[in-house]
C-alpha cells in the first residue's frame, strides 16, 4: 500500500519523544484558519511512496532515532489508515517507537469499516498526539470548517484503547484564548484515563509568509503572536479543568 507523501524530515524534535523521522502526508479535510501547511491539504497531490522506502531512510540514520521513533503527521495521517497500518507493521518489524499526530478529523462512529482499520493500527501506535482545534461545536466550525463531534469521540475512542495520548491545543489570541473553553476543554480530557501530556502551543505568524508565497488569503491577518506569559496563564485555565474532572472521578469511584 503506497501512501501519499508531502515531505520527510530527518530531524524532528517538537514530534512526540526524542529526536524523529518524520512523515508529512498528503491531505486534509480541515480548514484551520492559522494552519502553516496549507500545500498539505490537496488530497491529490504529494509523492507516492512505499512504506519499505520510508523505514529504509529511517534505517541510514537510526542511532540518531534511539530515543525517539516515527512519527506521522500531516495534512491528516488517518485519512490514508491503510498506509498507516502497513507502514507501522513495518516499523515493528524493525522495534521503531511509532506516533500519529491526527486532529480525529477522520473519525466516524457510525464508519465501522473505518474503526475496524482502527483496530488493526491501535496495537502498532505507541502514542497519538491528538489536536483538539476548539471545545466548543460551533467555535470550531468557524475556526476549521468542520464539526469537532467525531474529534471528541476519537479520543474517547483512544481511552477506550488505552493508546496513550498527548493533547495538543493551540492558543490563538481572540479565537482559542477564552478562558471558560479553555476551562472545559480541560475538563474533558482530564476524564481521559490516557492523558500522558499537554501541550499548550502559542500561536506563531510564521506561517503567514508562506500563504504569500503560494498565492493565499491568510485568514488572520493582524492577530498578533500569543506571548509566553499570557500562554501560562491560559494553559493554567485548561490545567484548572482537568484538575477539576480528576477530582470528580476520584470523587466518585471511577
Amino acid at each position: 500500500m503506497k501512501g501519499r507523501i508531502h515531505s520527510l524530515e530527518s530531524f524532528g524534535t517538537v514530534d512526540g519523544p526524542g529526536t524523529r523521522f518524520v512523515v508529512f502526508v498528503q491531505g486534509c479535510p480541515m480548514r484551520c484558519a492559522y494552519c502553516h501547511n496549507p500545500d498539505t491539504w490537496d488530497m491529490d497531490g504529494g509523492t507516492m511512496m512505499e512504506p519499505e522506502e520510508i523505514i529504509e531512510q529511517y534505517e541510514k540514520n537510526r542511532p540518531f532515532y534511539k530515543d525517539g521513533g516515527l512519527t506521522v503527521t500531516g495534512g491528516e495521517p488517518l485519512m490514508q489508515v491503510d498506509f498507516l497500518i502497513d507502514l507501522f507493521t513495518l516499523a515493528k518489524e524493525h522495534d521503531i517507537h511509532t506516533c500519529i499526530d491526527s486532529s480525529g478529523i477522520a473519525y466516524k462512529e457510525n464508519n465501522t469499516a473505518f474503526i475496524q482499520k482502527l483496530d488493526k493500527l491501535m496495537p502498532l501506535t505507541d502514542l497519538v498526539m491528538l489536536d483538539i482545534k476548539h471545545i466548543d461545536p460551533e467555535k470550531h466550525k468557524e475556526l476549521t470548517s468542520q464539526p469537532n463531534d467525531g474529534i471528541l469521540a476519537f479520543a474517547k475512542y483512544l481511552d477506550q484503547k488505552q493508546v496513550p495520548v498527548w493533547i495538543r491545543h493551540v492558543i490563538v489570541p481572540g479565537l482559542t484564548d477564552d478562558e471558560k473553553y479553555l476551562y472545559q476543554l480541560g475538563y474533558f480530557i482530564g476524564h481521559l484515563s490516557n492523558l500522558k501530556a499537554l501541550d499548550a502551543l502559542p500561536y506563531h505568524t510564521m506561517g503567514e509568509k508562506k500563504y504569500e508565497s503560494i498565492g493565499m488569503e491568510y485568514k488572520l491577518h493582524g492577530v498578533p503572536a500569543m506571548d509566553q506569559k499570557t500562554l501560562l496563564v491560559k494553559k493554567q485555565a485548561i490545567l484548572d479543568g482537568i484538575k477539576a474532572a480528576r477530582k470528580e472521578s476520584e470523587g466518585s469511584g471511577n
